[in-house]
């Protein structure tokens, strides 16, 4: 059996024992507590506006006051950029928010170091859990894709491979592999689960309601629709992982996982 047989093999077995566990999903959150919070319906807005929109900005910024440069000290400097500012959201910005507005501070924002350990290894299992309907959403776009636009349809690349593939620049390819895994969980988690979900469920006062409205915001920042479906079957199990544990280190490990995964695969080719 192949290596990628063996992925989904094991992560059929571990949801199909999730759904003889939870009556086919209905009670998996039944005993999934809410963390209480004080933000207001606007309040998770200010972080993603400052990441999503601040990236244009701080660009402009610095292409005004340092000396103009292309190809690829010019993506090298666009994405120091880009990880620069979101660690800056991240550090000065999400968590100071977090402290203020979630009882318990960031503990109840579900940053708790004791739990690393045991969130990695539950982050592995549920990204297997999740890998083989992410793996269906991805074909059955890819079979859609060609019967609107013919058999020679190709599922495009994330903008990160497609440049790393471009550009085998050693430097440029180890800063964008640091981002990818790194950076962009780090920012996407706090930002989507952290922020947006905790606020949508504190109003709504149900996790699947909170999950699957986060999940549309989450896929509706990335630029490829056709990577949508599976991105949203993703954000369904990075969202399920921080309520069933309410710890923000369990989907943050997730993504940092699929990311790595990908990128490794890519790599390998």
């Amino acid at each position: 059996m192949t290596a990628d047989g063996i992925i989904a093999t094991l992560g059929v077995a571990i949801f199909a024992t999730w759904l003889l566990q939870t009556s086919l999903g209905r009670r998996a959150l039944a005993d999934a507590r809410p963390r209480r919070n004080s933000m207001a319906p606007y309040t998770p807005l200010i972080p993603f506006l400052v990441w999503f929109l601040g990236f244009s900005l701080a660009n402009s910024v610095v292409d005004f006051i340092a000396p103009p440069v292309q190809g690829i000290a010019k993506l090298i400097r666009d994405n120091v950029v880009f990880g620069v500012l979101a660690l800056l959201t991240v550090i000065g910005l999400i968590l100071p928010l977090a402290s203020y507005h979630f009882a318990r501070g960031l503990k109840g924002f579900g940053l708790r170091p004791k739990t690393i350990p045991r969130d990695f290894g539950a982050a592995f299992l549920h990204l297997l859990a999740i890998w083989p309907l992410m793996a269906v959403m991805f074909m059955a776009t890819s079979v859609i894709g060609q019967w609107f636009q013919g058999p020679n349809f190709e599922m495009p690349k994330h903008d990160t491979l497609k440049i790393m593939g471009e550009h085998p620049d050693v430097s440029l390819q180890v800063l964008l592999a640091i981002l990818a895994v790194v950076v962009a969980p780090l920012i996407e988690e706090t930002v989507f689960r952290g922020m947006f979900q905790s606020m949508i469920r504190s109003h709504l006062g149900r996790p699947w309601p909170a999950i699957i409205a986060t999940s549309v915001l989450f896929v509706m920042v990335h630029a490829n629709l056709s990577h949508w479906p599976a991105l949203f079957a993703l954000s369904l199990g990075l969202g399920y992982a921080y309520e069933k544990s309410g710890s923000l280190f369990r989907p943050i490990f997730m993504h940092v996982l699929f990311n790595g995964a990908t990128i490794a695969l890519k790599l390998t080719e």
